[in-house]
């Protein structure tokens, strides 16, 4: 299997406001196609729901559940109808990380939540982390 590499866009590392003290770790974004030029995409005014969870985790389960998100974007989420892109973000204090994916519909990210594999997936999250899960609209983007 060919490795794909890329320089990261300024998209691709999301905006400061997300959390204090959180940086990104970059995480390929995918299609359903799995297309190599998929990007995520800030901007206000789109049809696209952001989707973010907040984990509370123990500096020394940080690591494991950077892991466990990347794990669930590669064999589930991007698989699922109506998903874009998605991106985890350690925090530099070792005890909190971020996942912001991106839907077509909040109606794909209710969908995914009824599929059998979601709930052993989050009872996996839910035994290192805790979790606080916002629905968004981007109301504001401003560039360099």
């Amino acid at each position: 299997m060919s490795e794909i590499k890329s320089t990261p866009s300024r998209r691709a590392v999301l905006a400061t406001g997300i959390g204090a003290g959180v940086t990104a770790q970059i995480v390929p974004c995918h299609s359903q196609t799995r297309s190599s030029n998929m990007e995520a995409t800030i901007r206000t005014g789109s049809d696209i729901t952001t989707l973010v969870n907040v984990f509370t985790v123990e500096p020394d389960n940080q690591e494991k559940l950077v892991r466990l998100l990347k794990e669930g974007i590669e064999t589930f989420f991007s698989k699922q109808p109506g998903f874009i892109s998605s991106s985890v973000h350690a925090g530099k204090d070792g005890g909190r990380a971020i996942n912001y994916s991106q839907w077509k519909s909040a109606g794909d990210i209710e969908s995914f939540r009824k599929d059998p594999k979601f709930a052993p997936y989050v009872q996996r999250l839910a035994a290192i982390a805790k979790a606080e899960t916002i629905l968004c609209e981007v109301v504001e983007v401003n560039h360099a």
